[in-house]
């Protein structure tokens, strides 16, 4: 289930991150406790190797696992990653999915959890990550 944002707002489920752009990340859905982005494959965003460096891939769960801490009202809340721990265990030459997923929420932490999986289905990475919950000022 995507969720419905008023039009005019920003592209990355309700807000505009230009970094994330910069990177290739790709919003796909957002649902109350679940988030995916797609990681378009970039030559410039490899190691020494032609992978694509970890980085590339820990940016793309810290927002991928912050909007699915935020999910319940995307709108009304930011998050400011408190901890994000990553493992790789493989490498990766194509785009990826990123899926995260809100484990426990709080008044005001949220815990989440993820993976990074390539198009043949194989976990590339995975991540868990506390968020500190916040009000955004436009609210």
């Amino acid at each position: 289930m995507k969720t419905d944002l008023p039009p005019g707002l920003g592209p990355y489920f309700g807000i505009d991150v230009p970094f994330m752009e910069h990177i290739g990340l790709k919003p796909v859905s957002l649902d109350e406790r679940c988030c995916k982005t797609q990681l378009e494959w970039n030559p410039r965003l490899v190691n020494s190797r032609g992978d694509i460096h970890g980085g590339t891939l820990m940016s793309a769960f810290d927002f991928t696992l912050s909007a699915a801490a935020r999910a319940h009202d995307p709108l009304r809340y930011g998050a400011i990653t408190v901890d994000l721990t990553t493992h790789f265990l493989e490498a990766s030459r194509s785009e990826l999915m990123v899926i995260g997923r809100c484990t426990k929420r709080g008044k005001s932490m949220a815990f989440c959890e993820g993976e990074i999986v390539n198009p043949e289905g194989t976990v590339v990475a995975v991540a868990r990550g506390v968020f500190k919950l916040i009000l955004r000022e436009n609210t």
